[in-house]
């Protein structure tokens, strides 16, 4: 018994109504649409475009950036959203697109208005909500980071939840280095992650 809803939750592998609402919280106001069932019935529009840091693969669904990395092209995507429908190109995008590259060759200017569709555990969304809220020009490191999400012995889970970010930049995880003040790794390389710790330092 204990009524339509609440059995929803119990079918829906939630412990209970408050398991429900903890996972509702904080999903940065977005349906992680994309990141379910291969990203069936989503249509993602997408490009490969050149910048002063490489070519940059962006994707996006009709809720936001859900993929921006660099060295990609349709092949990651593909292998990401199998069941996607994936178009390049396409008018409103390509709008988004200038703002994104916008975003990556000068991002003093902030990028908070760009939005973003991904989907993680509650802990690497919480992990991705803090590296929003670092400032340009500082950094955090993944000691800071595992604080911050009040888990301050799961620093490793911390720096794995950074490298698990899938929007490069706009989730800028390149501004957590190590304790130690050493840059630590980059999904894409050190030499772009120095880049834009350098661009962002340059007020």
């Amino acid at each position: 018994g204990g009524g339509g809803v609440t059995d929803a939750f119990y079918d829906a592998g939630f412990s209970g109504p408050s398991r429900f609402y903890e996972n509702m919280e904080g999903r940065m106001g977005m349906t992680a649409s994309a990141w379910v069932n291969g990203g069936k019935g989503v249509t993602i529009h997408w490009a490969v475009v050149p910048t002063s840091l490489g070519d940059m693969l962006v994707a996006a669904t009709e809720k936001g950036v859900c993929r921006l990395s660099f060295a990609e092209g349709r092949e990651a995507l593909e292998a990401r959203f199998p069941a996607a429908e994936l178009i390049e190109g396409g008018g409103e995008f390509s709008a988004l697109l200038q703002q994104v590259v916008a975003a990556v060759e000068a991002p003093t200017q902030g990028f908070d208005h760009i939005p973003i569709d991904v989907k993680g555990t509650a802990f690497q969304e919480a992990v991705w909500r803090e590296l929003r809220k670092i400032p340009a020009g500082e950094t955090r490191s993944y000691a800071d980071i595992a604080a911050a999400v009040g888990k301050p012995g799961a620093v490793r889970a911390a720096g794995s939840a950074n490298g698990a970010n899938n929007v490069a930049v706009l989730i800028p995880c390149h501004r957590v280095v190590r304790s130690d003040g050493t840059l630590g790794g980059y999904a894409y390389g050190l030499p772009i992650k120095e880049e834009l710790l350098k661009r962002e330092t340059i007020k």
